[in-house]
């Protein structure tokens, strides 16, 4: 507890002790009388005046050079904008592998997530049933065969008819595809791979009891991958417009959800027939290789189409400003007088504005200080290079 009290006490003593010092000016400054006090003031106004002075030498100079205008002028080269749409993934085909007869599961030849190939046997339904029928057709068909191979040495031996060896015939015919006919219902209860592709999930087990139509599983061709997005009407049209120069120049990129680009480049592969009268977009088709089987059907991500512009006017998005949903720049004229002048922006880039109308190449405008002028106001600057303004951007519009 005493070294807490200790404590406590300094402040009050350092008060005590402040209270003596003005206690003793006043009466100090009550004997020297007015002139004193006087004096004392005036010492004490320099005093915090060189203090004040001593803390912004050459305050004034250094806030003038601050303040000081910066311009530029647009500068014409090509640049690269970025269109950015989300997608959806699919496989090029992807469908229900499903049975053709009905039974139950004799065997499955296939594990989920399993690559097959074209004609790769995936499931055996019990056949007993389906070979029962092809053996007796096939013995129907046999005992036709035999008695055509009698008629036919009858018809030889002139002892039947012309009309009875094409009965016969037509008989055989029948017999024959009939057996055709249960050969291939046993092939039904056989399920292979339509085409080269990757398993889903199994839906059936070994021994289940499936009928016909029912699901097995679902089978993925993922060597090329359909990646559709919606773009509105405006795009679609300009797309339209430029189409040969888009096909050429356009470089198509797949932003996964990681934020990772895939390595393969795309192209468009079709447009839908009908707009979506709810939204006003249609949708694209972007076609992608995948070679190594990175992308499933059901992912999503982003399309970035890449679109060089060539010879067009580009300004810093900082020398601009906006009003009433207007961009806005200030113009220095011939007699450095600034002037409000409404520019039309095309493109927005990350630092750049794209401009459509609103200046010249040549015209001269504000690049820093935007916020220190007005209106009709004269002013001195100085002058930065396009190219310089361009650099390492870091601001965006005020």
């Amino acid at each position: 507890m005493k070294p807490i009290r200790v404590v406590m006490r300094r402040p009050i003593v350092l008060l005590l002790f402040v209270a003596a010092l003005v206690i003793g000016g006043v009466l100090g400054l009550s004997k020297m009388g007015a002139n004193g006090s006087l004096v004392g003031m005036k010492s004490m106004q320099r005093f915090v005046g060189d203090k004040l002075s001593s803390r912004s030498p050459g305050g004034d100079e250094e806030a003038q050079s601050e303040q000081k205008i910066v311009v530029t002028t647009p500068k014409i080269e090509d640049v690269t904008i970025t269109e950015s749409f989300v997608c959806q993934i699919r496989s090029q085909r992807h469908i229900e592998v499903r049975t053709l007869e009905g039974g139950y599961i004799n065997q499955i030849l296939i594990n989920e997530g399993q690559s097959v190939k074209k004609g790769d046997e995936m499931f055996k339904i019990l056949p007993v049933l389906y070979k029962a029928k092809l053996d007796a057709e096939n013995a129907k068909a046999n005992l036709a065969q035999q008695k055509l191979k009698y008629t036919e040495q009858l018809a030889k031996d002139k002892v039947v008819s012309e009309n009875a060896l094409s009965l016969q015939k037509a008989e055989t015919d029948e017999a024959v595809a009939k057996a055709n006919f249960a050969a291939a219902e046993l092939k039904f209860t056989e399920v292979n791979a339509p085409f080269d592709g990757i398993v889903d999930r199994l839906l059936q087990r070994e021994g289940s009891l499936v009928k016909e139509g029912d699901i097995l599983t679902t089978l993925a061709d993922n060597s090329v991958m359909w990646v559709y997005f919606n773009v509105p009407e405006k795009y679609y049209l300009h797309y339209m417009a430029t189409k040969k120069e888009r096909e050429t120049d356009d470089k198509i990129e797949l932003v996964l959800a990681n934020g990772e680009t895939f390595p393969q480049p795309g192209k468009i592969g079709t447009i839908e027939a009908d707009f979506n009268n709810q939204n006003g977009n249609i949708k694209f088709r972007a076609d992608f290789p995948n070679p190594d089987g990175l992308l499933r059907h059901g992912l999503t991500g982003a399309i970035k189409i890449r679109r060089p512009l060539r010879n067009v006017m580009v300004i810093p998005q900082r020398a601009t400003f906006e009003l009433l949903d207007n961009r806005y720049v200030w113009v220095v004229d011939d007699k450095n007088t600034v002037h409000q002048t409404q520019i039309t922006v095309k493109h927005e880039l990350d630092d750049i504005f794209v401009i459509d109308g609103g200046l010249k190449v040549t015209d001269k405008f504000v690049l820093e200080g935007v916020r220190e002028v007005q209106e009709g106001e004269k002013i001195e600057w100085t002058f930065c290079p396009p190219e310089e303004a361009l650099k390492n951007q870091k601001f965006h519009a005020e």
